[in-house]
């Protein structure tokens, strides 16, 4: 149960690997028997470093969290201070433990004192001097800003949505990048997935319409919404998970399913629906014809004109039906794009522009290149 069997169409997200001071610790087994971890995403403030581009600190359960600083030689000596004060462990440039060796002989002398690591399992029963503290524990005082987030690690492709993707992770570096943008407002994700994306945006929105298809994947979604209820915008309602087949025609109002639809909550949806939001959703074409099918329905509905924000990693792989690399997904969502825009039904008018990622980063990630965000604007005519 402790192992994950790899099947030839068996898909990793790599934001797991990258994760700093990271174990990946299974909590439990889903529906359909695939194992579930816990990951915590620590948001970096500006408060902290000074500028958010620097990046920020992603902990699994159990572990401590330390900050990712700059490159080169501050980077390793900030390691270190940190290792010191007793804050941190500290890792080699592959992510790897490194741990200092204390030579053996007169030459130690004079040598800066070993920091002794203890890695724990994390989730264990608190000693009673820790129950008698009067200041909250680290880990209580970093809440406010860490994401916790159930996912899976490998999945088959038609399970990727229950995984962390950095399409979802690049989206919600803009969104905390643009908060006059997302303060108070109605908020529509399709594809959500684990819903990081829906959570973050939520810190902000007044709403937020957190959706996908299928029952376990949406299970997994609103438990992490509900371990995240502490970082949601008091002023604001709750994220609501609800369910959005792309292939159907209508919102789902079947009251004796779980995810369905409010008649109140498609007349607000219609009403003051301004933002809409999908990450990384992109790679089957039938399923990116139906995304725009939806966006194209959906913008046709809404009262006001609105704003979809759509992230989407070129994922470059060499084909032998091209002898070269390419990226078929990726093209064809492009196509439906140049689609969208040359639309011309006297009711809605479609803008596409490409938003270049120069906003500062969040969360720790590799921002490669290959990943892109495009801005298309619906104006009803």
């Amino acid at each position: 149960m402790d192992q994950v069997t790899f099947r030839s169409d068996t898909v990793l997200s790599d934001v797991h690997l990258l994760l700093p001071n990271a174990r990946h610790l299974m909590t439990r087994l889903n529906a359909v028997g695939q194992p579930v971890f816990i990951s915590r995403f620590k948001i970096l403030r500006d408060s902290e470093e000074g500028d958010a581009g620097d990046g920020v600190s992603v902990v699994d359960a159990g572990e401590k969290t330390g900050r990712v600083t700059g490159g080169g030689e501050d980077k390793e000596r900030g390691k270190r201070e940190e290792c010191r004060s007793g804050d941190s462990i500290f890792l080699d440039e592959d992510g790897d433990l490194d741990v200092e060796r204390r030579p053996r002989g007169p030459a130690s002398r004079g040598r800066d004192a070993i920091c002794p690591i203890v890695l724990t399992q994390g989730g264990g029963a608190a000693t009673d001097s820790e129950e008698e503290e009067d200041e909250p524990r680290e880990e209580e005082e970093l809440s406010r800003d860490v994401i916790t987030i159930e996912h899976t690690m490998a999945t088959p492709l038609e399970d990727v949505g229950k995984q962390v993707w950095r399409g979802a992770v690049l989206l919600a570096d803009f969104i905390l990048s643009q908060p006059i943008l997302f303060q108070g407002a109605t908020v529509l994700e399709l594809g959500a997935g684990t819903g990081i994306t829906s959570i973050v945006a939520a810190t902000l929105a007044k709403r937020v319409y957190c959706t996908d298809v299928g029952q376990d994947l949406l299970n997994m979604c609103q438990r992490n919404v509900t371990l995240n209820r502490h970082l949601l915008d008091p002023a604001g309602d709750q994220v609501r998970v609800r369910e959005l087949d792309w292939l159907g025609d209508t919102l789902s109002t079947e009251t004796e399913t779980e995810f369905s639809w409010a008649e109140e909550e498609v007349a607000d949806l219609h009403d003051n629906a301004t933002l809409l939001l999908a990450a990384d959703v992109c790679y089957d074409d039938e399923l990116t014809n139906a995304l725009f099918r939806t966006i194209y329905r959906l913008a046709s509905h809404f009262r006001n004109p609105s704003t979809i924000y759509l992230s989407i990693e070129k994922r470059l792989n060499f084909t032998l039906r091209h002898m070269d690399v390419s990226c078929e997904a990726y093209d064809h969502f492009r196509r439906c794009l140049d689609d969208l825009q040359d639309i011309a039904d006297g009711k809605t008018s479609f803008t596409v522009e490409k938003v270049v990622p120069q906003f500062p980063q969040f969360f720790y990630y590799e921002r490669i290149e290959q990943l892109e965000l495009f801005k298309v604007t619906a104006s009803p005519l």
